[in-house]
């Protein structure tokens, strides 16, 4: 089903991270199971669905955080945030939102020890606005 253009009020999403932890086995199209180039190109298109069926002067709002690979951060949620102001969102807020009890937290704190690696315990809450 289409909505029509500008008929929502708000978006809020917290979607799947790309080849973090996979959501599901089977559905087609879970962002959760791309590689974080297709990822990206697949957020792409969630930004500008989101900015066609937006509201002018309204927001949409993203909980989004980043993730590591081979030792390296991938800065997931500043790239995301990119592609939405490309799409046409202004920001309006950036939110840093710290995490806590996270399932992995014992694991994690022992190999960023062993491995020398700063833990990633935030997400980001970008708050866009279409105007």
């Amino acid at each position: 089903m289409d909505l029509p253009d500008e008929s929502v009020d708000l978006i809020c999403t917290h979607p799947p991270y790309a080849d973090i932890i996979q959501y599901s086995e089977d559905i087609d199209g879970d962002l959760s199971h791309l590689p974080i180039k297709s990822f990206l190109m697949e957020i792409g298109k969630v930004a500008e669905e989101s900015f066609r069926v937006l509201k002018k002067g309204k927001f949409c709002a993203i909980l989004m955080g980043d993730t590591r690979k081979n030792g390296m951060v991938q800065p997931l949620a500043f790239e995301t945030m990119r592609i939405f102001e490309l799409a046409g969102f202004k920001t309006k807020e950036i939110i840093i939102k710290e995490q806590h009890n996270c399932k992995a937290t014992g694991f994690w704190k022992t190999n960023s020890i062993k491995h020398n690696f700063l833990l990633l315990a935030h997400e980001y809450l970008f708050v866009f606005k279409k105007n």
